[in-house]
């Protein structure tokens, strides 16, 4: 089917809006950087159990997708922009009351019942943000035409990568400063307060963000269960069910990450913080090849090709303790699957769905991800808190688990995939020529300026 020509005044009105997105995605990681990434360092500074910590990616991982279930209905009824708006708004305040935890524990008020109070207030906090999501990733979907998708995603997350790096970073030399001098709450009370602000500042960069409107035929709905029992039947269907078991195989080990680096190794906030943040470091610097090669060759490749390293990372977390081979080893090969896999699953559900039908298709695929995670963090918040075995430490058991688990799920599911985007054939000399060495044509489309914009907004 022909595309609508659209008026130079849309397309400029999204390429704003496109702008727009860059700057709100790099509010939106201040508040990650100073807060969501340091919840877990929290939990365990509050004194949480390891099953505790990993509950906290367990209800993560249920109540997001559940929450998403009920916002993609919302876009029935209210204009996506005012869904978003209302929804992080309640997102943003819910750091407050962690501040507020902080506080209490440095005073020594309700020890014992703060880490349940932290679980409670970060199950709202996951609840308001993701009911968000549905009608964000239909926004997105629709400023963002299909021809440069991959590439202009890689180029937002490049940015937003290193945005997340330089300030986690900062984050952790700050903390551990507090750390040394007895006031760690003093710290986190200051982060948590820096994640409420900045969350408010993308709250007003959305209010200023264009919106195109979307028409909802009648009988585009269709209903969680319908998706369910169609899902073996359809290519959607079977990703959907992949990346849920994905999800709750990585799970299993990914969730006790923070426990294996803080209280096994005994890694400080910055070691901790420089070992995590090396594989987002290494994810950006390929995030734009991955997005040139997912345009050209399509989003099912990458996920074969990435998928072949996947299953080993948990593996290679365990063979040595070193902060520099952690650094250069597993997270640099997770680093580099994850991206692409990342970036190639978001994007095959643009390719497979359509506009009116995308917030309740993303909605669906992360109900089941999110399930998948839930159990996966529950087995591992289980397995850690009651394996007792001699021969080999639990933990290492557990991330052995995962990666074998990984490895059949993949060995299964990833034959039963296939690509739905005219592409180009696959040739190994031409991958090498086009996208490393970047030979090829030199005229630059129209969709290849808009690319272009996104430098000039960082120069500006």
């Amino acid at each position: 089917m022909k595309k609508k020509k659209e008026s130079p005044r849309i397309r400029e009105l999204k390429h704003q809006a496109r702008r727009k997105s860059i700057k709100e995605g790099i509010f939106a990681r201040i508040k990650d950087s100073f807060g969501f990434n340091y919840i877990s360092p929290f939990a365990i500074a509050i004194n949480s159990s390891n099953s505790m910590v990993a509950m906290l990616s367990s209800i993560q991982g249920l109540l997001g997708p559940l929450s998403q279930l009920f916002g993609s209905r919302f876009i029935e009824k209210y204009p996506r922009k005012k869904i978003v708006i209302k929804t992080i708004f309640w997102e943003a305040i819910m750091w407050l009351p962690l501040a507020i935890i902080a506080y209490l524990f440095y005073k020594g008020i309700i020890i014992n019942i703060l880490p349940l109070l932290l679980l409670l207030f970060f199950a709202i906090y996951v609840i308001s943000g993701n009911l968000a999501y549905p009608a964000w990733f239909s926004w997105m979907g629709d400023i963002v035409d299909e021809e440069y998708r991959g590439r202009w995603f890689g180029k937002r997350n490049l940015i937003l990568g290193f945005v997340t790096i330089i300030l986690t970073i900062i984050a952790a030399f700050f903390l551990d400063y507090f750390k040394k001098n007895h006031n760690i709450m003093f710290g986190f009370i200051i982060l948590f307060s820096l994640a409420f602000i900045a969350r408010f500042a993308s709250l007003r960069i959305f209010q200023k963000q264009y919106e195109p409107k979307i028409k909802l035929k009648k009988g585009y709905y269709f209903s969680f269960w319908d998706f369910l029992r169609r899902a073996p039947k359809n290519n959607f269907g079977r990703f959907t069910i992949f990346r849920a078991l994905i999800g709750f195989a990585t799970s299993i080990s990914s969730a006790l990450i923070t426990v294996y680096l803080l209280r096994y190794l005994k890694f400080s906030y910055v070691t901790y913080m420089m070992v995590i943040l090396s594989g987002t470091f290494f994810s950006i610097m390929v995030m734009e090849l991955w997005g040139k090669f997912a345009d050209k060759y399509g989003n099912y490749k990458v996920m074969c090709i990435t998928t072949l390293l996947i299953p080993t990372i948990p593996i290679l977390w365990i063979l040595n303790s070193s902060p520099v081979y952690l650094i250069l080893v597993p997270s640099l090969i997770g680093g580099i699957s994850w991206a692409g896999f990342n970036l190639s699953t978001n994007n095959y559900i643009y390719d497979n769905v359509s506009a009116q039908k995308r917030g309740l298709a993303v909605s669906y695929n992360n109900m089941l991800h999110g399930i998948g995670i839930f159990f996966g963090a529950g087995l591992g918040a289980i397995l850690i808190k009651y394996l007792t075995i001699s021969f080999i430490e639990p933990l290492f058991l557990i991330f052995i688990i995962s990666a074998l688990i990984r490895m059949g799920i993949v060995f299964i599911s990833i034959p039963k995939l296939k690509e739905v985007r005219r592409t180009e054939k696959f040739s190994n000399k031409k991958v090498f020529k086009n996208l490393i060495l970047k030979e090829g044509p030199t005229t630059l489309s129209e969709e290849a300026h808009q690319i272009m914009s996104i430098k000039k907004y960082l120069e500006e």
